[in-house]
């Protein structure tokens, strides 16, 4: 009597998990209803829906996990649509100049340790004037550089 039981539960328990719907019949539903939407790709496993894809906005990715959810067999939904981002050019990078007073100082105290370099410096434009040897010219125009002017004139002679 009490095998018979137990049998009559497992037969029981294995026709109720055999009338619940297979993965791949809730999959084909939601396919129907989505029918209109190829641009979502939705997998079941285990009566679960995994949405993936692109959806054009939230409003769009709300609306498709709603549709799916309504599906018979679906016990739960994960929703991976993503949303592409608009295509936004970055802001330019702020530049910036020193004023005539700071740049002034900054370019003396850096020509100084040229000998016969000159500098003058009037409406953010840094004029460098004199001789200089070779190997010395980048470096200079490199150090003048970072003082953020609005221009350098490089009217130094070359010895």
């Amino acid at each position: 009597m009490k095998i018979r039981s137990i049998l009559l539960g497992i037969s029981l328990a294995f026709s109720l998990f055999a009338c619940a719907p297979k993965d791949a019949d809730i999959q084909k539903n939601i396919a129907l209803k989505l029918g209109d939407k190829p641009e979502v790709q939705v997998t079941v496993v285990e009566g679960v829906a995994t949405i993936t894809g692109l959806c054009k906005d939230e409003a769009f990715k709300q609306q498709t996990e709603n549709i799916v959810k309504g599906v018979k067999g679906v016990k739960s939904v994960v929703n991976a649509c993503e949303i592409p981002v608009a295509n936004v050019e970055p802001a330019a990078a702020a530049v910036i100049i020193n004023s005539d007073a700071d740049l002034d100082k900054s370019v003396s105290k850096l020509v100084k340790d040229y000998e016969g370099v000159s500098a003058t410096v009037v409406g953010g434009v840094v004029t460098l004037s004199g001789e200089i040897k070779r190997n010395q010219l980048q470096p200079l125009m490199q150090s003048v550089q970072e003082l953020k002017p609005k221009k350098v004139e490089n009217k130094l002679t070359i010895k």
